[in-house]
């Protein structure tokens, strides 16, 4: 289906060209707007749990784009069977979150449904100057991501019995933290940041080969060092796999190289639920961004990769055990 395309306007700095994870909008020479919306399904049974999972999901791709969340507005499919006090949890989660982020819920909409869903539309500011957007990573650029990969496999086994909701509670736990310290960390390195976006649902595969697309490079990915979610190998030994992983794999295909093994081939396209973010830092300072979000409780924070000059874009997968 061909893309609709936005009428031109001068204040639109991001628009849905290089499907990036929010739209920008000019105020004035020192503001614009980051604006963007995003709804899930329960990753959990703790109602509260789910909606700062869901909220920390919303609010990741203000930080993607280097942005600071100002409002949010609350988005629920509710079924008529949910009860007042498990839809109050699900909102406090969300709140919860929000508050978290410096902002704050500024009301919402609610309509009945079959199927349950909360997120949050967030409005954010940042610098026109500032925005870290997911094209624009350079050749010599290094790879950093913030957060494990494996989080589909994971709620997927959950959902299916594969795992108990005590087994897959480290998990959740990550899920909910915000990208709030790592977007700060990382603007701070700026013009030394070329290029960031977050991990979410087109999987490791999908949001990489988003970066690579903005120019003429590839990115070369060591599979042993993806930080990885600890039931993860578990949940695909199991035969757990996910509705999005088939067109994952399917859409980037052809631009993907390298051998992989029907583990590392379900991680890299599984998809995730708030994920981390995935950032193209000058490799000379890289070390230095690893270190200082590791030290502010971005502990999974790891260099997995480089991005090399190429005549067309590229993902390269190499190493895995």
């Amino acid at each position: 289906m061909e893309r609709l395309q936005p009428p031109a306007s001068g204040a639109l700095l991001v628009g849905t060209e290089t499907s990036d994870d929010a739209g920008v909008y000019r105020l004035n020479d020192r503001e614009a707007l980051v604006v963007t919306a995003d709804f899930i399904t329960p990753p959990s049974d703790d109602p509260r749990l789910y909606g700062q999972i869901a909220a920390a999901n919303s609010l990741s791709d203000v930080f993607a784009m280097g942005g600071r969340p100002l409002t949010a507005l609350a988005l629920c499919m509710f079924p008529k069977a949910l009860e007042p006090d498990v839809a109050r949890e699900i909102l406090a989660g969300g709140q919860d979150k929000v508050v978290e982020a410096g902002a704050v819920v500024a009301g919402g909409h609610t309509v009945r449904g079959e199927e349950l869903f909360y997120g949050l539309s967030v409005t954010g500011v940042v610098d026109p100057q500032q925005i870290t957007r997911n094209v624009g990573a350079r050749p010599g650029d290094a790879l950093v991501l913030t957060k494990p990969l494996g989080s589909g496999l994971v709620i997927n086994g959950l959902r299916k019995g594969a795992i108990d909701e005590a087994g897959a509670r480290p998990t959740l736990e990550v899920l909910a933290r915000l990208n709030r310290a790592a977007c700060e960390i990382t603007v701070a390195l700026l013009p030394r940041v070329h290029a960031m976006t977050d991990v979410t649902g087109f999987g490791l595969v999908g949001h990489a080969l988003g970066m690579a697309g903005g120019g003429a490079v590839s990115l070369h990915v060591d599979l042993s060092s993806l930080p990885l979610y600890s039931p993860a190998r578990a949940m695909h030994a199991a035969g757990v796999t996910t509705g999005s992983t088939k067109p994952n794999r399917a859409h980037g295909a052809a631009r993907v190289r390298g051998t992989l093994d029907p583990f590392w081939d379900a991680l890299v396209h599984d998809p995730q639920t708030s994920g981390g973010l995935l950032i193209a830092v000058d490799a000379g300072v890289s070390d230095d961004l690893v270190n200082r979000l590791r030290d502010a409780g971005v502990e999974h924070a790891t260099r997995i990769g480089e991005v090399r000059a190429s005549d067309q874009p590229f993902l390269e997968f190499v190493g895995g055990s």
